[in-house]
């Protein structure tokens, strides 16, 4: 089956998409990549959505807007990726949308808004989409996150030792592989999201991110809001759990400099990057963590990298490209790895690392201009992912 992924990630600053061939062999699940492209959202519609992220508010007629545009924008992206990425053909197409909301109180989570029209994928490619693929885990009781996990821990299988999967978005989640034991997945905290919030402050919106950390290279860590930072309670919560920019966010990190002030914009950055170093370095030793393998956009910056590998000595540290999973599409080919177990019936969530009372099917599935034809159901879930050669 020819599927295609999309995804919009906490940062909102583009969208990603992964196109691979999956088909089930026994065991394991194979996996043929196609090639992956980025697409930035138009700039009114970005600015649409970061005015609308909390702590702002948003009326429904702009989530209406936001509703229809993250759709249509998906859908522009998935017809470009059926003609550059898959020769004109596919079977599937699979969108995360835009993460607007989670909704978390005292660790349990209520609910997650995800946006992004999956009609207007639909409608643009002629192909069934699957979608809304939180929703399912939290009303299971799961904090429907990280969802990659099922990805990590199929891909991590055959790895010696205690393995680990990283992912530094707009927030930082590990999946940790310790043999003998049930996988464990969790968001660590921030990764990009301060440093990204800081920046636009700090540069009154013409940057929008730290470019290689220079910046963050050029400052000093400043101990006293470092500690402030880890003071959090986020940080003391067991797993599994789940958090985002309705907590890690701008008036948060000017609330943390009001109380303790820094001078230079870029030892705010430095610090920044040590609060993901320190945090992520916290939970891999917590867990006993020998190979840490890393995607996401936090993966292009040399400095928080460095900091991470300063952090854990000793920790093999390597891209998911190691794995033959590119460190910039792995989110967009775990949720295209996550709408092909549902059409085939099979569940994508790890209770142990989201918490729910058992493992569900994920998402909602919408026709595209063929009757739905489903695949007979698998008779067992995968046990190991294996990547074979691209195109």
């Amino acid at each position: 089956m020819r599927v295609i992924g999309l995804m919009s990630g906490t940062s909102y600053d583009a969208i990603e998409v992964a196109a691979a061939d999956l088909e089930l062999r026994g065991e394991a699940l194979v996996m043929r990549p196609l090639g992956h492209l980025s697409n930035p959202y138009p700039d009114e519609l970005r600015d649409l959505i970061a005015s609308s992220l909390p702590p702002a508010g948003a009326t429904m007629r702009t989530v209406a807007r936001l509703d229809t545009g993250i759709g249509q924008a998906f859908a522009d992206v998935a017809v470009r990726a059926v003609r550059e990425l898959c020769g004109g053909r596919a079977d599937l197409v699979v969108s995360h949308g835009q993460t607007m909301y989670h909704w978390v109180e005292d660790g349990a989570v209520r609910g997650t808004l995800q946006l992004g029209r999956p009609a207007w994928i639909a409608e643009a490619t002629g192909l069934p989409v699957v979608s809304d693929l939180r929703a399912n885990d939290v009303a299971a009781g799961g904090q429907g996150a990280p969802l990659v996990a099922m990805t990590d821990v199929l891909a991590l299988a055959a790895l010696p030792g205690v393995p680990a999967a990283l992912n530094l978005g707009g927030i930082a989640n590990i999946t940790v592989v310790a043999p003998g034991t049930e996988p464990l997945a969790f968001d660590t905290g921030p990764a990009n999201a301060l440093m990204d919030a800081a920046v636009r402050h700090f540069t009154g919106g013409v940057a929008q991110y730290d470019q290689d950390g220079r910046r963050a290279g050029a400052g000093r860590v400043d101990p006293a809001l470092l500690r402030l930072l880890l003071d959090d309670p986020y940080y003391g919560r067991p797993a599994p759990k789940s958090t985002g920019k309705e907590h890690f966010h701008l008036p948060y990190l000017l609330e943390a400099l009001a109380a303790a002030p820094v001078a230079k914009p870029d030892d705010v950055l430095a610090t920044l990057a040590a609060l993901t170093a320190v945090t992520v370095a916290d939970a891999c030793r917590a867990h006993g963590v020998t190979r840490l393998i890393v995607s996401g956009g936090g993966a292009r910056n040399p400095v928080l990298m460095r900091m991470i590998a300063e952090e854990l000595p000793g920790v093999g540290l390597g891209p998911s490209d190691e794995l033959g999973l590119p460190y910039d599409a792995k989110e967009a080919l775990a949720f295209a790895l996550l709408g092909f177990l549902t059409v085939n019936g099979l569940p994508g969530a790890i209770p142990s690392g989201t918490g729910a009372r058992r493992a569900s099917l994920l998402g909602s599935i919408t026709p595209g201009r063929e009757p739905l034809r489903l695949p007979e159901p698998a008779d067992r879930p995968p046990r190991v992912l294996r990547i074979t050669g691209g195109r």
